[in-house]
């Protein structure tokens, strides 16, 4: 199934006639216009308030900090047709040269990569349904070589919220939850029965499932499939007003899923919902300190017209 996937996603450098039959207006569909508004670009970033901040803060109790984000080099395994290369450079400092009566000499890095690497944020923006993005913008409409013209991932707002982790490892009684599972409603309300947590309103929603375990040991396996949640999760998610869902894999949702279809949980989630995709979350840390519900810190770079980049969100327990 995924190498008919795979041959199905093969992605054009140039977006030049692919939109061409989008030339008429795309009528109202039962997506959109979007519950905050016809004009609106951040979809469950609305739900992010001072309040909603303020009772985050309230679950610092250690003030222990945990890095969310993976290691990112260019052996790390990537998506498809994604790569990173980071070169160092030491611009006029040939053959020993330094700069002024202090000798003065810097390191500079130019990285050459997809923004889809490593720990991600994918924006809702990023994923679409016939050429038909949040909202219903059309692809002819804010696509072009330099980004999207709206929908960019530089006008979310921070986000600062309560995280929550949910161990499927422990759950399923393995180290690793093999590809293909896929969690359903019950699998998800007995984890949280099992920790003693509850999902609320603007929570990013965290999923642990041992799968970065993978990641230099069988990274053909890694890429291969993935455990995750399915439309039916996915739904009873987005219902509880989530503002984000991740997880420790490339894709979130289970891989190989239950039909043919490709990444309908990442259509439902962001072009249906506005709800944001956390990819390749390293929630490791957190469960070996069984530590549940934290403060969720995330201030991902503003590249105009990205719907997806790396990150190193945080969380604070």
């Amino acid at each position: 199934m995924f190498k008919k996937l795979a041959l199905s996603l093969a992605l054009p450098l140039t977006v030049t006639a692919a939109f061409a039959q989008a030339a008429e207006p795309t009528p109202a569909a039962a997506w959109y216009p979007s519950r905050y508004g016809a004009a609106d670009e951040i979809g469950a970033a609305n739900l992010l308030t001072p309040e909603l901040v303020l009772n985050a803060a309230k679950l610092v109790k250690t003030g222990k900090t945990y890095a969310l984000g993976i290691e990112i080099n260019k052996d790390l395994p990537a998506f498809q047709h994604r790569s990173f290369k980071l070169y160092n450079v030491q611009p006029g400092e040939q053959a020993g040269l330094t700069m002024g009566p202090n000798q003065f000499t810097f390191n500079d890095e130019l990285v050459v990569a997809w923004t889809g690497v490593g720990t991600q944020l994918n924006g809702i923006g990023h994923i679409g349904i016939d050429n038909v993005y949040y909202n219903g913008n059309r692809a002819a409409d804010i696509v072009t070589m330099e980004g999207v013209k709206k929908l960019g991932l530089e006008k979310v707002p921070p986000l600062v919220t309560r995280g929550v982790v949910l161990d499927m490892t422990a759950h399923y009684g393995q180290d690793i939850v093999p590809e293909g599972t896929l969690f359903s409603v019950a699998d998800i309300e007995a984890v949280l029965q099992k920790q003693g947590i509850e999902i609320g309103k603007g929570d990013v929603v965290l999923f642990n499932t041992g799968w970065l375990e993978l990641i230099g040991k069988d990274n053909t396996r890694f890429l291969a499939g993935e455990p995750g949640i399915g439309l039916e999760a996915a739904q009873y998610l987005i219902d509880r007003g989530v503002v984000a869902i991740g997880g420790d894999t490339w894709a979130l949702e289970a891989v190989p899923g239950d039909s043919d279809a490709v990444f309908p949980v990442n259509q439902l989630m962001l072009a249906k919902n506005g709800v944001y995709n956390l990819e390749l979350i390293d929630s490791r840390a957190l469960v070996r300190d069984r530590v549940w519900e934290f403060l969720f810190v995330l201030g991902q770079p503003r590249y105009t017209g990205t719907t997806q980049v790396t990150i190193n969100p945080v969380a604070i327990h």
